[in-house]
Formats: C-alpha cells, sequence, structure tokens
C-alpha cells in the first residue's frame, strides 16, 4: 500500500513538470513575447511627435526604422518636405511582453511624421539683378519673365532670351543672353564671313572695308531697325526650395521688374542752372522737385546743391542700338574775325547765318526710353548752311572803381529836387558825402584832359580813358595833377571839397560815354 502511494506521488509530480515545461516551451514558441534574459532593457516603448506608434525588441533598429519613415513621407511630394520629428523610446526590462513588428512600427511612424508635416518647400528659381531678388516657380517662367523686358522695346521679334548654364559654378546656375533668332543669326553671320574673305582678298583691313562700305552704300541700302539687345544689368539666375508664399506670379514679376518704377535718384546743381532748367532735364515739374527737397524759394539754389530727384526706371535695364534714318535742320558754326584795335566787348555780325538741311543714317544706343549715344554712319547735306560771321575785338577793356573809399551815396543818377540854388533837377552824375580833404582816386587809367576851375564844377578833373569813355570828377578842394598826365587806376588825382554850386564837401562823379553821361554805377566793379 506504501508503494503504491509513492508512485502516485510519484507520478503527480512527473505531470506537474511535464506540464511546466511544455507550458515554457510553448511561450517560448508564441510570437510577440520577448523570454526574460537578465541583460537589463529589452522592452522599448517608442513614440513620435507624442503619438504612441509601438513597442520593440530591439532598440538598434528604430533609427533606421525612423530614417525610413521621413524617406516614404518625403517620397510622396514632389516638393521639399519640413516636417517636425521628435522620437521618445521609454525602455524597460521585463519577463516575457508583448511586441510589434517592425512593418507595423514603421506604418504608424508615417502617420505621425504626416500630421508633423508644417512646410512643404516648392522647387522655384530665384532671379537676381543686381541687389533686387525675385522669384518664379520655373525657368521658362523667368524666360518669359526676360523676354517681357526685351519686347518692351520692340524688335519684332528678331531677339530671344536664352538661359545657359554657368560651367564656373559649382552649384545649378544660369546666365542670361540675348541673342538674334537663329536663321538672322546665321545670315549675318555668313555674311560676314563672306566679307572678310573679300577683304582679305582685296588687301583691306576691317576697318577700311565698313569705312569704304558706308561710303558706297546708299540711303535705301540700310537696314533700318534695331540692331543690337542686351541686359544692363548682371543677370544670375538660381534653382532653390522655397515656401508659396515666397514665389511671385508672372504677372505681378513683370509688373516689378520690367515695368518702370520711381526710383530715387540725386541731381548735382551745375553752374548756371535753374529749377525750371533741371524740372525739364529730369522730366519732374519744378513743384514737385522743391516739395521733394523742402525748398521754400524755387531761386534758392547754387551751384555743386544735391537735389533729391525720382526718376522712373525698371530694375531691369535694356540696351539697345537702333540703326535710324532722318532728317534735320543745322547750323554751321560761327566764323569769329579777331580785331586787334577793338575791345572785347565790342562786336559785329559781318555775315548773317542760314539752316541748312542734312539726310542721316545713324545708330543710336538706348539705355531703355533714353538715348545715351550716337554715331554717324552715313550723311549727305541736302542744302548747304551759311555761317554767321562776327568780327570781335581782342582787347580786354579797363576796369573802373568807385573813386572815393567810404563815403554816403547822397544823390544817384536821374531826377532830383535840387539840393541848392544853380543844381540841376537832373542830376547826370552821383554824389559821395565825403569830409574836405578826402582822397580821391582814378577809377581807371588813362590821360588827365583838363585839370582846374570848371565854372559850377569848382575845381574838377577830367580823365579819357583807353576805351574811348571820359570821367569826371568835380567840386575838389585841391587838384593833384595836370592836364597832359597819365594815370593809372587808384592813383591819387585830388582832395575832396564843395567847390562851385555845391551844397557841401562831397564828390560829383560823372562817366561820360560817346558824348552821353550814363550812370556810372552801372560800370563800377564793386
Amino acid at each position: 500500500m506504501k508503494k503504491k502511494k509513492s508512485n502516485h506521488k510519484k507520478y503527480r509530480f512527473t505531470y506537474i513538470k511535464v506540464t511546466v515545461s511544455v507550458l515554457f516551451m510553448g511561450l517560448l514558441f508564441v510570437k510577440g513575447y520577448t523570454p526574460f534574459e537578465q541583460t537589463g532593457e529589452n522592452c522599448f516603448h517608442v513614440q513620435i511627435n507624442g503619438r504612441d506608434v509601438g513597442t520593440l525588441g530591439d532598440k538598434s533598429r528604430l533609427e533606421e526604422l525612423l530614417r525610413q519613415a521621413r524617406r516614404n513621407v518625403a517620397s510622396e511630394r514632389e516638393e521639399m518636405v519640413f516636417m517636425e520629428v521628435d522620437m521618445a523610446v521609454v525602455g524597460e526590462e521585463i519577463l516575457w511582453g508583448d511586441v510589434d513588428g517592425e512593418e507595423e512600427v514603421l506604418r504608424r511612424m508615417e502617420e505621425a511624421l504626416r500630421l508633423g508635416v508644417y512646410e512643404t518647400m516648392q522647387r522655384a528659381y530665384t532671379l537676381k539683378v543686381n541687389e533686387y531678388i525675385i522669384n518664379l516657380a520655373s525657368v521658362e517662367e523667368v524666360r518669359q519673365l526676360l523676354q517681357t523686358a526685351i519686347d518692351k522695346y520692340g524688335g519684332n521679334g528678331k531677339f530671344t532670351v536664352e538661359l545657359n548654364h554657368d560651367e564656373e559654378r559649382e552649384f545649378n546656375a544660369l546666365t542670361a543672353k540675348v541673342s538674334a533668332v537663329s536663321a538672322e543669326k546665321d545670315e549675318e553671320e555668313l555674311s560676314f564671313m563672306e566679307g572678310g574673305i573679300q577683304n582679305f582678298l582685296s588687301g583691306l583691313t576691317g576697318a577700311e572695308s565698313m569705312r569704304q562700305e558706308g561710303e558706297n552704300k546708299g540711303f535705301d541700302e540700310y537696314e533700318l531697325g534695331i540692331h543690337t539687345m542686351d541686359f544692363a544689368e548682371e543677370i544670375e539666375v538660381v534653382e532653390a526650395y522655397l515656401s508659396p508664399s515666397q514665389i511671385s506670379s508672372l504677372e505681378e514679376a513683370i509688373s516689378l521688374v520690367v515695368m518702370e518704377q520711381e526710383m530715387p535718384s540725386v541731381y548735382k546743381v551745375q553752374s548756371g542752372d535753374t529749377l525750371s532748367q533741371i524740372a525739364i532735364k529730369v522730366n519732374i515739374p519744378m513743384d514737385k522737385i522743391a516739395e521733394m527737397n523742402g525748398m521754400e524759394d524755387i531761386n534758392d539754389i547754387n551751384a555743386g546743391d544735391e537735389l533729391l530727384v525720382t526718376v522712373p526706371e525698371p530694375e531691369l535695364s535694356v540696351n539697345r542700338v537702333e540703326q535710324k534714318f532722318y532728317e534735320e535742320i543745322y547750323d554751321a558754326e560761327v566764323i569769329y574775325i579777331d580785331n586787334p584795335n577793338w575791345y572785347t566787348n565790342h562786336s559785329e555780325t559781318r555775315q548773317k547765318p542760314s539752316a541748312g538741311l542734312r539726310r542721316i543714317i545713324a545708330d543710336v544706343t538706348y539705355r531703355n526710353e533714353k538715348e545715351v549715344g550716337r554715331e554717324i554712319l552715313k550723311e549727305e547735306v541736302v542744302q548747304e548752311a551759311v555761317a554767321k560771321v562776327i568780327e570781335r575785338g581782342t582787347i580786354v577793356p579797363p576796369t573802373y572803381i568807385q573813386p572815393v573809399k567810404g563815403g554816403l551815396l547822397t544823390s544817384g543818377f536821374g531826377p532830383r529836387r535840387a539840393p541848392t540854388a544853380g543844381a540841376s533837377t537832373y542830376h547826370r552824375a552821383v554824389d559821395w558825402a565825403v569830409p574836405t580833404g578826402t582822397t580821391i582816386y582814378a577809377s581807371s587809367g588813362g590821360r588827365v584832359s583838363r585839370a582846374g576851375w570848371v565854372g559850377g564844377y569848382g575845381y574838377a578833373v577830367y580823365i579819357d580813358h583807353e576805351d574811348g569813355r571820359q570821367t569826371r570828377y568835380a567840386h575838389c578842394s585841391r587838384i593833384l595833377v595836370t592836364a597832359g598826365q597819365k594815370v593809372n587806376q587808384g592813383d591819387k588825382i585830388a582832395l575832396s571839397g564843395s567847390t562851385g554850386i555845391a551844397s557841401g564837401p562831397h564828390l560829383h562823379f560823372e562817366m561820360i560815354i560817346n558824348g552821353r553821361q550814363v550812370n556810372p554805377m552801372d560800370y563800377l566793379d564793386r
């Protein structure tokens, strides 16, 4: 009986042992469970941007799975994608636990990343004109923009814009070039080559050949119109990835780049400039110039001043050379005949002018709408101009100075109330009140023609000058020169007084030209 009970315990223990072993082995083979190993953290819970994406048993695979998820999300769009990526991993050590397959974790990572996409960058092309920058969606739009700038100034489709890769740049950069359309370009090259061969055979240099060609060609043989076009500024086009808000439409780009804008500029005032002349030069009304510069007086400008003006110009300027035919009325240059016996302020016209007419072929260079150069290729005079002939003096005329220092101008030239009995009511001189004995100087160099008592003038001095004028100094108290004596400008000739008909001590000063008294103040250097 004891033996039977012992066997029963033995069988029961074996059964339990086998059952536990089977259960344990089963757990090992159940998918998704991690066996217990005392090696530290062996189960990792993953979050992307705060969202649970699964649990893995191998932490080393997480970075690779995240990279793959980012590539997959980015490949779904043609544009460059910017996304928020914040991965958090929490590890723990477990006996066994439930883990996810890598494909499921990858799928959940992609879902979390899609929710984290915050900006999509679109492929674009940045056009740089000097320091001005604008972005367009495609190369073709860049070309259309540049073509619009060219077409604005005509050309009738003869010129096209080409965008070429800049081989010297490491990144993808394009340069712009304006070219004649291929068919016409080939004809021009062929004509040039044929001309070059003929010139070589005839022994002419290129310059001689062109000059001879211009002389031999008739007016109707020239090809009028635009011959060359190019951009005035340096242009660069580079590929970029930008947000849609940074990219302009073609219509907007044309209005900003091709159409004229108010560009601030500075005008430096030249000698002799008036505000009205400046307004014509810069094509801006006077009142607008005055307003921009805070001017209260439009005459308050001086040579060297800098005025702020606005000149309407496009951001992108175009140079072009246009061959033109025109007729113009012209004047011959004035012919001068020098007369060594006359003063420089004396001249006489010997022949009246008559305008001429000529026909011209010229290459006119423009920057936008403004002409900046002109080269005449052929000229034919239809009617010869007659030159104006002027005979002029070469002797520098003498100058005149005030004959007294200081003094008070008490009587000017012209009508007046007689200051004393016997004095004139029309004063043909000027008077300076000065104390008796004040020095009187020769107003200009010359020869003394009279010195002494002259009736109502009292003591007076007359001086004849080299330019035919005469000056008179009256009411002197003392005379310091004699008739026939030669004097220089500034020499002492007398002392002031009140002799003759005078109301008090002063100098009476006259100037006579061609026998007639004139206002001396109009001829004095002051």
